[in-house]
């Protein structure tokens, strides 16, 4: 079956087109015969009760520099003119992002959109996975100095990350000295109105934090990102490079633990970071990235897999 998807991302001109993972189930879709059109966040418009996007019709090759070509914008009714919907622009996760979920959630009941709004909505990467704290190293999220110091003691070692960042940024490894921490906690304090998180230091950080990928609840791979020198940061939007991986009996527990309810939620493309075999520090679900170097290392159609599962989706749907 033909579809109309309309993907919700960030501009085509700067993407990376040998990682990025929206691009990647693009290529997939067009192979499959679909319509691709591309806007922005700030295209959609709602009024008269529709919700409206001034896209553009996109096809997608493997060249850099040359990896579009866009056709004359149209104005698209999402909810009459699209099958389905991928949100997929990069955060940060705030007022905008979340208005453009409440606005994506009113076509939920004419078409398909992925990851369900509501559930990206009510599922903030560094908070949602308090819901699985059991597997989490000892994790803070405060605003308070003395709180901090406490746990630095407790702890010996911490990372200090704001609670709705993305790709590393702002990400510290603070010392058992602490030095420079209140300075750093007073920095974090006038950037950003919300509290931070900070967990224990895991020196197996070193060896790679693993970033898994569950599509409708099921592992799809996994690849190892190794931090590069003198870096804590295992991102390679930060120099981080990728590497081929097997998962652990105690990663494996924690994908079972999670795939029902990540399925349940029409969490359809999940990306989790586990460090030391066993860690859980992350949920992804606003636009998780790893698939194109899981099908590099272990050979599986990971896009082809996410349209598979959209297409049982569509097909419930009935």
């Amino acid at each position: 079956m033909t579809l109309n998807v309309a993907v919700q991302m960030d501009p085509m001109e700067g993407i990376k087109i040998g990682g990025d993972s929206t691009f990647h189930v693009m290529l997939a879709a067009q192979k499959r015969g679909h319509k691709l059109y591309h806007y922005l966040a700030p295209d959609i418009t709602f009024r008269d009760g529709r919700v409206v996007a001034l896209a553009r019709p996109v096809e997608v090759r493997k060249v850099q520099g040359d990896h579009f070509t866009f056709g004359d914008p149209v104005a698209l009714d999402l909810g009459r003119d699209i099958d389905v919907v991928l949100m997929r622009q990069d955060p940060p996760f705030d007022l905008s992002y979340i208005t453009a979920t409440h606005l994506l959630e009113r076509i939920q009941g004419e078409t398909l959109v992925v990851n369900d709004p509501a559930a990206v909505r009510n599922a903030p990467e560094k908070l949602f996975v308090l819901d699985y704290a059991r597997f989490m190293p000892p994790t803070m999220i405060t605003r308070d100095l003395a709180e901090v110091k406490s746990f630095l003691a407790e702890h010996g070692e911490i990372v200090v990350k704001p609670l709705y960042g993305n790709g590393g940024v702002a990400v510290f490894h603070v010392d058992a000295k602490g030095s420079n921490l209140s300075s750093l906690v007073e920095l974090f304090k006038a950037s950003w109105v919300e509290p931070f998180m900070i967990q224990a230091f895991i020196p197996g950080v070193a060896s790679g934090d693993k970033r898994i990928v569950l599509i409708d609840g099921e592992v799809a791979g996994a690849v190892n990102r190794i931090p590069g020198a003198g870096e804590i940061r295992s991102n390679l939007a930060v120099g981080g490079s990728a590497a081929k991986t097997e998962l652990t009996p105690e990663e494996r527990e924690i994908c079972a633990a999670m795939g029902p309810e990540l399925k349940k939620r029409g969490l359809l493309f999940v990306g989790i970071d586990v460090i030391g075999g066993k860690w859980l520090t992350e949920i992804n679900v606003t636009s998780p990235t790893g698939i194109v170097s899981i099908e590099a290392f272990d050979g599986v159609d990971t896009g082809g897999m996410i349209w598979d599962a959209i297409d049982a989706r569509l097909k419930a749907r009935g």
